[in-house]
């Protein structure tokens, strides 16, 4: 798996966890999933992603997600 296919799992984990905490704890939680786009959206800009680098570390390859 490569960084950009964690980044995108990770993300898309993230969103549909937010949804069913807000849906099942309280509707809060989708503050978590407005925190996700906002990070998806400045990194577009940016290149910047937090997740990537710390996908890095963990050794996940770089390359092109297919």
């Amino acid at each position: 798996m490569t960084i950009s296919q964690a980044v995108q799992a990770f993300a898309g984990f993230m969103v549909l966890l937010s949804l069913a905490l807000a849906w099942a704890v309280s509707p809060w939680f989708l503050a978590l999933t407005a925190f996700v786009g906002a990070n998806l959206l400045q990194s577009a800009f940016t290149g910047f992603c937090p997740a990537a680098s710390v996908f890095r570390r963990m050794g996940f390859r770089s390359g092109p997600a297919s």
